[in-house]
């Protein structure tokens, strides 16, 4: 009996202590992710051993030298090919969980993803335009398809913005269906100009549907400029996303200036969404699938959501990569049709709990 009733004791306040303390909760996250970054590592088509992988991490960041199996083709796959690629979409794959959990926590609305205000129809049509014109893409060895996708993206946001802005103030409905008009626009223009080109399109349509196949070191900086400040700003504003899910009142009242805080968030995320959608082509469901998913894990406080939803989505992508060039191999999958068959079933249950709670 005592020892039942201290098992029991001990079970209650190890619940109590991942309540009292969630951040243990995102510790076990981040091990989940950097686990399955080591499997993405070593898994390809040369099949490398985890311990070798290791060891050659070790060896090249920490100047650590271990004993582990060696082969002499093994430290340019890990270090030159798939630590940068993995490195990549763990950066996209958090940039989207942490846009999709700020958008949905600004709209109030579960649905809200980090292409709402038509960002990805935006960097589609740029993309499109550069890979059709008679222009070369590459310029010193270094490509502008992500600069002008980049652009893209901003102007469509931009453009959403002044179009939704009344006086000073920017209603929320109106930004979300100007961001929805201009979605369908570039698209409809990316098709036309994808129908009305006698080019080869495929090159066209594994960038819309996303991927890392060119991952390399020269990218990483590319989204490091822009979304390390913008996800500071976003984390910091944690607390403040939790008073504005609030009636919007009572946040003022509670010193919270709503309107310049939601433009000012709305800004970061997009402006990341931006950057990782340039140099990852149009990948679905991330931001959209994860947030919910660290909501049930974890709970809606966005001091934890916020950074969950990033180390998450990193780890989510890096699966989906994976699985995007291992499935099918040699051949290789666009990722975005990895992220679309896991987060259309789970989109689909999220409106059928919404019909649920309505009806």
């Amino acid at each position: 009996m005592n020892h039942a009733a201290d098992s029991l004791e001990r079970s209650g306040r190890a619940h109590s202590l991942l309540f009292v303390f969630p951040w243990a909760k995102l510790g076990l996250w981040m091990v989940i992710t950097a686990a399955v970054s080591v499997i993405a590592l070593a898994k390809g088509s040369v099949d490398i051993p985890p311990g070798a992988v290791l060891g050659i991490l070790l060896d090249k960041t920490l100047g650590i030298s271990v004993a582990y199996p060696k082969s002499a083709g093994w430290e340019p796959i890990i270090w030159d090919i798939r630590v940068p690629r993995v490195l990549l979409a763990g950066l996209i794959g958090g940039a989207l969980g942490l846009s999709g959990a700020t958008y949905q926590g600004i709209f109030r609305n579960p649905l809200a993803d980090p292409y709402l205000l038509g960002i990805a129809g935006g960097a589609g049509l740029a993309a499109t335009i550069i890979l059709l014109a008679p222009i070369p893409v590459s310029l010193y060895s270094l490509s502008i398809l992500p600069l002008f996708a980049f652009g893209g993206a901003l102007a469509s946001a931009f453009i959403a913005y002044l179009l939704a802005k009344v006086g000073r103030t920017v209603p929320m409905t109106t930004l979300i269906l100007a961001g929805v008009a201009i979605a369908a626009l570039t698209s409809a223009m990316t098709s036309f100009l994808m129908m009305a080109s006698r080019e080869d399109i495929r090159v066209i349509f594994a960038w819309l549907l996303g991927g890392f196949a060119t991952g390399s070191w020269s990218k990483l900086p590319w989204v490091l400029i822009y979304l390390l400040p913008s996800a500071v700003f976003i984390l910091l504003h944690g607390r403040i996303l939790n008073v504005m899910q609030l009636d919007e009142e009572q946040a003022t009242q509670l010193g919270v200036r709503v309107e310049r805080t939601k433009l000012l968030l709305l800004g970061a995320a997009s402006l990341a969404t931006a950057a990782a959608v340039s140099v990852s082509g149009l990948i679905g469901f991330v931001g959209l699938v994860i947030p919910h998913i660290v909501r049930l894990l974890g709970g809606v406080d966005h001091r934890l959501l916020l950074p969950g939803s990033a180390v998450l989505g990193a780890g989510f992508l890096v699966l989906a990569d994976l699985l995007a060039r291992t499935v099918i191999g040699p051949a290789e999958m666009p990722v975005g049709i990895v992220t679309a068959f896991c987060g259309a079933p789970f989109f689909l249950y999220l409106l059928r709990q919404r019909k649920r709670a309505i009806f």
